[in-house]
């Protein structure tokens, strides 16, 4: 990797359960948040928060993660759910939007971005970029990933909400990941990438199961000279397609050496374009995610 970009390798989430109750990872005097943020810090220098995906984050948070946390340590900061269209549980949302809401939404269990009147998605991107802020002025948010679900397919009305979701949190990096094939069918590929360079979004490569509609090939891209970006999911097709059990049930999958082989001389392409590039796991099973981020790492010639 001499001569390229900063190359960082961690996982998705410190606090995933089954990690934890694993006990494999995580010494047992670690047995509180702080003690297990200090400690995953002090063996990868970045992590993905999820959390923020099911419930906005706070700034209080965003503070102690700050303070528990090494100066040149990265956070990766996954989009809350209303923000990225995917369903969001009404009791996720601030306790004054939630009462705000019209009469007919109250009562639902889940809502849209769409549903919900301008003022109150206007106060949610606020918010939302507000709790980050504290990271980001110590220099320790790396980018906020919008993880887009199935439903958003390539069209001139998704292309316009990209770049709306750039301009509401213009402080911060805004990474883009697809799931939907016809964003980077042969057709649109060029176009898809192009756009995002134009737009200063780093595309988020991905190793996934290949062989649904919502399969992206592994595609080693950078469309920004900032960041680059890659995520482990795992290469399992029926877990994937599995409509019950927890996310750790649907990630769950240990890499082979030979399989991250692969992704070495893809990510020295990537590293070679961009001034760092992340690598996350999210086989978020267990240790699966850990052995496997290490595993690359030594691949990459990163624990030397």
């Amino acid at each position: 990797m001499a001569g390229s970009g900063r190359v960082l390798v961690g996982i998705s989430s410190w606090t995933e359960p089954t990690l934890v109750k694993a006990g494999t990872f995580y010494p047992k005097s670690a047995n509180s948040a702080e003690e297990r943020l200090r400690f995953y810090a002090s063996q990868f220098p970045i992590v993905e928060v999820d959390s923020t995906y099911y419930f906005p984050p706070s700034e209080r948070n965003a503070v102690l993660w700050m303070e528990r946390t090494p100066k040149d340590f990265t956070f990766n900061v996954k989009a809350y759910a209303l923000l990225t269209n995917h369903p969001t549980k009404v009791e996720s949302l601030y306790k004054d939007v939630r009462e705000a809401l019209p009469d007919e939404l109250k009562e639902k269990r889940n809502v849209y971005r769409e549903q919900l009147p301008a003022e109150l998605v206007d106060e949610v991107w606020q918010r939302f970029g507000d709790a980050l802020m504290p990271l980001h002025s110590a220099g320790k948010l790396g980018a906020v990933l919008f993880q887009f679900p199935q439903w958003f397919v390539i069209s001139r009305k998704a292309k316009d909400y990209l770049v709306e979701c750039r301009e509401r949190v213009k402080d911060f990096v805004v990474a883009v990941e697809f799931r939907h094939r016809t964003w980077l069918e042969e057709r649109n590929r060029e176009e898809t990438l192009s756009f995002l360079e134009e737009h200063g979004l780093p595309f988020v490569c991905v190793d996934m199961p290949q062989g649904f509609d919502s399969s992206l090939p592994p595609v080693a891209a950078a469309t920004s000279k900032d960041l680059a970006m890659v995520r482990f999911h795992g290469r399992d097709r029926g877990a994937w397609s599995r409509k019950d059990g927890t996310a750790a049930d649907r990630f769950r999958y240990r890499y082979s050496d030979d399989e991250l082989q692969e992704w070495v001389p893809k990510v020295g392409s990537l590293a070679e374009r961009a001034r760092e590039t992340h690598i996350l796991m999210n086989n978020c099973y267990r240790d699966d995610a850990v052995e496997s981020a290490r595993a690359l790492a030594s691949l990459l010639g990163l624990d030397e």
